[in-house]
């Protein structure tokens, strides 16, 4: 075959729109959304046990919607790349790590005994994933959580038996805000 004999290659050049994509935003939606529906699955399936030792309040009705109300809150960004604050969760202050992964507002053992959660064994009948491997779980209504002014009523909780580092501020309570908003040294949390 000669050169000439070859067929000609022709490049049709086919307008591709410019579309940003943000990898780590992805991976955060991503990870928000399966997380979300885990303890959407969780809280389905919760025992009405475990929800009245760990909470005075009644379920609510899923038809009824409590408001968020205070002032926008301000955290500032630790020397260690996260968000912590100082949550006012039913009238004590816990330190939690503000954590957009986590679905719902994870306490740990030592922080429900702090706030007075008596929990049984027997109340630890969810298995939930954690950054350590599968842990058993409690499910719980926490009466409200505050940061920095920014409340929240009747949030949705899981009080983790074991392998919990620290409580976590996660959608349950950021979710409910009318936006949350990350800025390189500080988070806002709008009510």
């Amino acid at each position: 075959m000669q050169d000439g004999d070859r067929p000609q290659k022709r490049w049709v050049r086919v307008g591709i729109p410019l579309v940003r994509f943000d990898l780590q935003s992805a991976i955060v939606m991503g990870m928000a959304t399966v997380s979300s529906l885990a303890v959407a699955w969780v809280l389905s399936h919760q025992s009405p046990r475990a929800a009245e030792a760990a909470t005075p309040v009644q379920p609510m009705a899923q038809s009824v919607i409590v408001p968020v109300t205070g002032q926008p809150a301000q955290i500032a960004k630790s020397a260690d790349g996260h968000f912590w604050a100082e949550a006012d969760i039913d009238g004590r202050a816990i330190r939690v790590l503000v954590d957009t992964g986590a679905s719902v507002v994870a306490l740990t053992r030592d922080d429900a005994l702090r706030l007075g959660l008596r929990l049984t064994p027997a109340d630890f009948n969810r298995t939930v994933e954690t950054a350590s491997g599968p842990a058993k779980a409690a499910a719980i209504q926490l009466d409200h959580v505050a940061v920095a002014g920014a409340r929240v009523e009747r949030v949705q909780a899981l009080v983790v038996e074991k392998g919990l580092p620290h409580s976590l501020l996660g959608m349950s309570y950021l979710g409910r805000l009318s936006a949350f908003e990350a800025r390189p040294t500080g988070l806002t949390l709008r009510p």
